[in-house]
């Protein structure tokens, strides 16, 4: 082989080997490019996803933002923004103002063991009801099912008052009634099933469309509003002529028993 044939090969495979080399060096470029786009696409994403979160958490609620809606009252009411809920004969000389949360379960009880007996009362013309709703049980486990059963409540009054009552002896009721840990009234298809068993409210779409609607949702945080402004701190609660009716331990009367002997010591003073 000739000296000059020997120089060319080495050449050809110097060229061949830079060629490579550049070829390797594009390739690992090309690979960190990739990698920190890839880097940067995902810190975008998770400060988005931050972004999102912080974005969310600051949004305010469903039930935050219905205390701007305008307030719709339902028929049956009277008073400031409709928060004056009073059933009964008009010639019943006093008047039991009844404070009661949706999700409470001793006011459960307390209906369960003497409701009827109340009905009955204020079906007779003994006195009337005066209804001041709470929603502080969802204060409490940031639930929604209070609010969204005295909503439901004000749909049911504005059907008429005895659609009213029968309707929250049925959310009070053994069969409908959920566990205080259970949001259950917080689902609009489930008020509207118990609704279902009151006659007035069976199939009426009018009524399951205020109740889908969140008709007077405003209406409940405002009657809400009510009860946190007054001096009392839990429910059941009954008053009659400012002072409250008490069994013998000191409580709301959860006997018919009790019940009826501070009753009708309040109805004679």
């Amino acid at each position: 082989m000739s000296q000059r044939n020997s120089q060319a090969a080495k050449t050809a495979a110097r060229e061949r080997l830079r060629v490579e080399r550049e070829r390797q060096a594009k390739k690992e470029k090309t690979k960190r490019q990739v990698t920190v786009a890839g880097a940067i696409v995902a810190v975008l994403a998770i400060a988005g996803g931050i972004g999102f979160a912080v974005m969310q958490a600051n949004k305010p609620s469903y039930w935050e933002a219905a205390k701007d809606d305008k307030l719709v009252a339902p028929a049956n009411t009277s008073g400031k923004n409709g928060t004056t809920v009073v059933v009964g004969k008009d010639s019943a000389k006093k008047t039991l103002d009844m404070y009661e949360d949706p999700r409470c379960p001793i006011c459960a009880t307390f209906e369960q063991t003497v409701g009827s007996n109340v009905d009955k009362d204020v079906e007779a013309g003994k006195y009337k009801i005066q209804y001041i709703g709470a929603t502080f049980i969802d204060n409490s486990d940031n639930g929604e099912g209070s609010k969204n059963a005295l909503s439901a409540l004000g749909a049911a009054l504005n059907v008429s008052p005895e659609a009213f009552l029968e309707y929250k002896t049925a959310l009070y009721s053994k069969a409908n009634h959920p566990e205080e840990t259970d949001d259950k009234f917080k689902k609009d298809a489930y008020l509207i099933k118990v609704a279902n068993t009151v006659d007035a409210l069976k199939n009426n779409k009018a009524f399951q469309k205020d109740v889908k609607d969140g008709t007077y949702d405003k209406w409940a945080l405002t009657m809400s509003k009510k009860f946190d402004d007054s001096d009392v701190k839990g429910t059941p609660t009954l008053k009659m002529d400012g002072k409250t009716l008490t069994g013998p331990d000191g409580n709301a009367p959860m006997t018919v028993a009790d019940y009826t002997a501070a009753l009708d010591k309040a109805l004679k003073a």
